[in-house]
């Protein structure tokens, strides 16, 4: 009995610290304002950025990672919209989330999709849809449970992107819902917190898994200048697929290559195609 004893009084001690370290990482995510700062009030109730008004316009949503603001202009998602907005300055309806603000783009999305304003998505309404999702860390996991709520409404999504997504608990970014026609993975396996390798579809007749891009920041580092230094040492790598220029021009490249004719972007002699995407 002794010897039982002192095992179990062994893996409770394990169990305290492996939790203890836990709460501290989250501790130290949450309280580093440069990188992780929580807005307690996101716009829910303004439409998305268009100028349309007649007819549903492309729709591009994007959430960014950890407790960063929907707005926080360091952030590889909201650089990203601020550069489609310049490029499409009609036709496209472009906003980022927070993470835990998934319903309230859900609620967006539903107004946008109705056009003639009488708060019921016809089918006509539902088929013209042309939506695009993207997303980092739990923003990126944030964008396959907003695809499967839009699934339930039988609202299809063009094209879903996860960069190095994090699932939360209870959360599963790994399989995607058939009303995606296309779906990409960008990650990085390193560190303490890295993404996800691969991603499958639920339906491979009706999704296409565009492929699983590797990037490896530990051959070749990218700067993040804004995060401090301490979360670099808990998640340096994670962070650096945010920071990564190359991996965020390519993933607008991609988001552009989507988009229809009639969004009325300016014209950009940038590589669109899927097999532009290359990891390092």
């Amino acid at each position: 009995m002794s010897i039982i004893s002192g095992v179990t009084s062994v893996v409770l001690i394990l169990q305290r610290r492996i939790s203890a370290l836990v709460l501290l990482l989250v501790l130290v995510w949450a309280a580093a304002p440069p990188c992780y700062s929580a807005s307690g009030v996101h716009p829910s109730q303004i439409p998305l950025i268009s100028a349309t008004a007649s007819s549903s316009p492309d729709i591009v949503i994007g959430f960014v990672g950890g407790f960063v603001r929907h707005d926080d202009p360091r952030h590889g998602p909201v650089k990203l919209a601020q550069r489609l907005r310049e490029t499409y300055p009609s036709g496209v309806a472009i906003e980022t989330f927070e993470n835990r603000h998934r319903k309230s783009a859900y609620r967006a999305i539903v107004r946008e999709l109705d056009t003639n304003h009488d708060g019921v998505l016809s089918e006509a309404e539902r088929r013209s849809a042309r939506i695009v999702l993207f997303g980092h860390s739990w923003g990126a996991s944030a964008v396959v449970v907003l695809a499967r709520d839009l699934q339930r409404q039988n609202i299809p999504v063009l094209l879903t992107v996860q960069v190095d997504s994090v699932a939360k608990i209870g959360q599963n970014d790994s399989v995607i819902p058939a009303n995606v026609a296309q779906a990409i993975n960008l990650y990085q396996p390193n560190g303490l917190i890295h993404g996800r390798k691969k991603i499958s579809a639920a339906d491979p007749a009706r999704t296409e898994i565009l492929g699983n891009y590797r990037f490896d920041y530990r051959k070749q580092p990218v700067p993040c200048p804004d995060c401090p230094r301490f979360i670099g040492f808990f998640e340096r790598t994670h962070l650096e697929s945010e920071c990564d220029p190359r991996l965020w021009s390519q993933v607008e490249n991609l988001i552009r290559s989507r988009l229809s004719a009639s969004a009325g972007g300016r014209e950009t002699t940038a590589d669109s195609s899927p097999a532009g995407l290359t990891s390092k």
